[in-house]
């Protein structure tokens, strides 16, 4: 009998262990997801859920209440079924924003009272625009512990006037991003459907401690830089368990512009990208171009892409200054790319003609492994710059087979060092030697 309860513990104790081991890897516990025991609806603030009315008297009411009562563990804001049209609006610290199945909060299509704000700082002036740029739909400048989350609903930007205006080039300031954290920390988006957004979808910028995790942003293909998501200038992000299909790059991280990123020197640093799935005419990963302020220990694993551009896209420019370094992407799947992975200096425009031409990116440290694609047009393109080579660059175990079986067009490489192992079709010259490949050791 003792035989058999060992047995039988044994068989317990390797039952546990296989289903610990099945559990997903995860980073999103850099964030605790917080029980608000004090919950309200947007009902109760007399909101209307029947996609014509405009609610944002309800919106701003029911967030001044959350802001001013102060209840302890913070207040839930409940989204129930229905379309609630809305301006812009701010949230607030120690909140969550609840969608149920079947809500949707959609943003007005009145552009002309959209409010202004200033431009960031490390960015000089808008994106697209000079001056100032438009607030997000929904924004948060300062705050911390919020969540936005629920049961799928949506958030809708309804972005095409904007897209319109900006193919008619009658833009006056830089489109609003759907939603955008500033200077904030402690954030957890999860289970919500974002689409349409009339510019980048998330934009964390200055923040820290971000968790995006299941997810799905859509926004048409031929929507104009409706990125997905852009931690820009933020540490300690985790994005996981996302799908995506949008008009530009699905995950973008950024670091400032030009003069103004190199003089504010806010780096993005510690972020991890798992599990993300998706197609968009540009990349699928991606760094920069924007990156004055520096970008460090990037970390991207498991990620499926479909009708790509690029499949993993670094990108930066003379006059950026800063650094790319310690850059890691591993088990990456594509098919029908344009190309599979590109390194390049000389991507991207400038804010004006301040910027100073010597001031280059350093670019190093970067491994690419176990990268599989089928139907890439061109295998890799890695481009340095002359007075500052991209060093570091380590490839292993790559399979980028073209549109016609396994023939590829070659990779073009210039001004690069660095190293590969198992790479077909075969890499540049400027990563194949032996002391080469001692420097990848090195990252």
């Amino acid at each position: 009998m003792p035989a058999l309860w060992f047995s039988l513990l044994i068989f317990l104790c390797l039952c546990y262990f296989s289903m610990a081991e099945a559990e997903p890897v995860t980073c999103s516990g850099i964030v605790t997801m917080k029980y608000r025991y004090d919950k309200i609806s947007i009902a109760d603030f007399g909101a209307v859920g029947d996609g014509v009315t405009v609610n944002t008297k309800a919106f701003r009411a029911a967030i001044y209440r959350i802001q001013h009562l102060h209840r302890r563990g913070g207040t839930l804001l409940y989204i129930p079924p229905g379309v609630y049209l809305t301006e812009s609006f701010n949230l607030t610290s120690h909140m969550t924003l609840y969608l149920a199945r079947g809500a949707v909060i959609k943003a007005t299509q009145d552009t002309r009272n959209w409010p202004l704000i200033a431009p960031l700082p490390s960015y000089g002036r808008g994106r697209e625009r000079p001056g100032g740029r438009y607030i997000s739909f929904i924004h948060g400048d300062g705050i911390h512990d919020v969540v936005i989350t629920g049961e799928n609903g949506t958030i809708d930007g309804q972005g095409d006037v904007w897209w319109n205006m900006w193919r008619q080039r009658t833009l006056q300031f830089t489109r609003p991003n759907l939603i955008e954290f500033l200077n904030s920390k402690n954030i957890i988006i999860s289970n919500v459907i974002f689409q349409n957004s009339p510019f980048w979808n998330i934009h964390p910028v200055y923040s820290s401690n971000i968790v995006i995790r299941y997810v799905t942003i859509l926004a048409p293909a031929d929507s104009p830089n409706t990125d997905g998501i852009d931690p820009d200038s933020s540490s300690n992000v985790c994005i996981e368990d996302a799908y995506i299909s949008t008009g530009d790059d699905l995950v973008a991280v950024k670091s400032g512009w030009d003069e103004y990123g190199i003089a504010y020197g806010r780096p993005s640093s510690d972020i991890t990208i798992r599990r993300v799935r998706g197609s968009s005419p540009f990349a699928g990963i991606a760094i920069g171009s924007e990156t004055s302020g520096g970008v460090e220990n990037v970390y991207a694993e498991h990620i499926n892409l479909y009708n790509v551009g690029v499949g993993i896209h670094i990108k930066t420019n003379i006059g950026r200054g800063g650094y790319i370094r310690n850059i890691t992407v591993s088990n990456v799947y594509m098919e029908k790319a344009r190309k599979g992975i590109k390194i390049a200096g000389d991507v991207g425009d400038h804010p004006d003609d301040k910027f100073n031409p010597n001031a280059l990116p350093v670019v190093k440290g970067i491994t690419f492994k176990d990268i599989w694609g089928i139907q890439v047009q061109q295998a890799g393109l890695i481009l340095g710059l002359k007075n500052s080579p991209f060093t570091g660059i380590c490839l292993s175990n790559i399979n980028l087979h073209g549109m016609t079986g396994t023939r590829s067009p070659p990779w073009k490489c210039s001004d690069v060092s660095g190293a590969a192992h198992l790479v077909s079709p075969l890499q540049c010259s400027e990563l194949s030697s032996a002391q080469q490949a001692n420097s990848c050791s090195n990252y």
